[in-house]
């Protein structure tokens, strides 16, 4: 008889929502290994669940509902993930807190504070998980630039931060995706992808919430009124500053530079990586010029962080750990990605209010 310890029980996820990034959660899951059990999909009807089950090469026992309130009294699932339109996340995320169930929320996790606020009440009074799916979060990339930036003698004090995540949508997604559509997806590039840009920043300065923003002249609008493109300036007392911009408009790109007193650290792949296992970017430190002026020295160092999983199956992997320390070793909900996610929105929230204010300079107030 073998004296090794019982192989730990898999957190039992349903999916609710059966989208295009659902796709590739679920691939995601599929990755973690016996970690994760996909115990079930809803639609809203039976018949794309099932077709999304089979297409995705889901287990034969994953059930398949045709309702997401049959996935919310389904006795068998700890966790939701949730891919839902935003319009629709106040709704089915505070519902699945209430129902005990841990929340791995897709971004943008609100159409504002005022609507988040209540899903991560519903999920503290609840004691369950949450999380929202920001990738990239989860990149062990993302943890070395992070010390990086934390060394005084690599980086020094940052000051200025620059964000540009874009790519050019072809006609059907400008008329048709859910992303242009103000009663899905009312904050368009804002939300979708200016979400990564703010995210980044915050993430650059340790969550440290500007002052104020002040959105950049010339947003640029479906006919529908939702934002196809548009960026701000963030300012923070101690004279820091950051610019991003996003754009369903304009070529794929990824962009953030983080420069300090001391150096700057540059990614050009940072939401989604050129190559899922590879995470490069470039670090320059102490630089200056060469005699004469005729170059740099010395150049920036090109770094690689390597991974066996891709960024979106280490997200999957890290909330599932941590739902496994509530179910099993009693613990308490980790605090900081709901504040992280919350600190995001408010800045998200200003934007938009600078945006909508013919982008006048907004207080940013948590």
């Amino acid at each position: 008889m073998s004296s090794g310890a019982a192989p730990e029980e898999p957190v039992r996820f349903g999916i609710m929502g059966c989208g295009s990034i659902a796709r590739k959660l679920s691939r995601a899951m599929l990755l973690v290994g016996p970690a994760v059990d996909v115990a079930a999909v809803a639609s809203r009807s039976g018949d794309k669940a099932r077709l999304f089950a089979a297409d995705n090469g889901l287990p034969a026992g994953t059930r398949l509902h045709g309702s997401y309130e049959a996935l919310l009294d389904d006795p068998d699932i700890d966790a939701i993930y949730l891919p839902l339109p935003t319009s629709l996340h106040l709704k089915w995320a505070t519902a699945a807190a209430e129902r005990g169930k841990h929340l791995l929320l897709e971004k943008p996790t609100a159409l504002c504070a005022a609507e988040l606020d209540p899903i991560l009440a519903a999920c503290e009074a609840s004691g369950v998980q949450f999380m929202d799916s920001t990738m990239w979060m989860h990149n062990p990339r993302t943890a070395k630039m992070r010390q990086l930036i934390a060394d005084q003698g690599a980086i020094g004090d940052v000051r200025v931060i620059n964000s540009i995540v874009s790519f050019r949508a072809n006609e059907d997604f400008l008329q048709n995706d859910i992303r242009v559509k103000p009663d899905l997806d009312a904050l368009g590039a804002l939300g979708d992808i200016g979400w990564y840009c703010i995210r980044a920043i915050l993430w650059a300065v340790d969550y440290e919430l500007p002052k104020n923003v002040i959105a950049l002249r010339h947003p640029v609008k479906n006919q529908a009124g939702v934002l196809l493109s548009c960026g701000a300036s963030l300012y923070w007392a101690d004279g820091k500053v950051a610019t991003f911009h996003c754009s369903f408009l304009t070529n794929l790109t990824m962009d953030v530079t983080v420069v300090g007193t001391n150096g700057t650290i540059h990614v050009t792949d940072l939401v989604i990586p050129y190559d899922e296992k590879y995470g490069p970017f470039s670090l320059d430190s102490k630089t200056n010029f060469t005699e004469l002026t005729t170059g740099w020295d010395p150049h920036p160092s090109k770094n690689v962080v390597t991974t066996d999983l891709p960024q979106e199956a280490l997200m999957v992997q890290e909330f599932c750990r941590l739902v496994r320390n509530m179910r099993d070793a009693g613990g308490k909900p980790e605090g900081k990605w709901p504040a992280i996610t919350r600190k995001t929105q408010i800045v998200v929230d200003a934007v938009k209010t600078s945006i909508d204010n013919g982008c006048e300079s907004v207080d940013v107030v948590s």
